[in-house]
């Protein structure tokens, strides 16, 4: 069994839709000042663009928790 963990920044475009950067393995230690500082900072900067446009907005953020269990099976 493994555990992956997934930050997910959620940004509005130009267009009004939201646009999601993941970040795998995030620090465990971040506040959601941190995170908000960090979004800034991205929103800031415009280093990215979607199909809808730029980011003009900061959406919310959530930690996303995935427990995968695998069976693995004789050949």
């Amino acid at each position: 069994m493994s555990l992956t963990r997934t930050l997910e920044l959620r940004f509005a475009n130009q267009a009004g839709r939201t646009v999601t950067v993941r970040v795998p393995d995030p620090r465990e230690d971040l506040t959601a000042a941190q995170i908000e500082a960090a979004m800034q900072t991205i929103l800031a900067a415009n280093v990215f663009t979607s199909t809808g446009g730029d980011l003009v907005g900061l959406v919310d953020a959530r930690l996303v928790s995935r427990e995968v269990t695998t069976y693995e099976f004789g050949a």
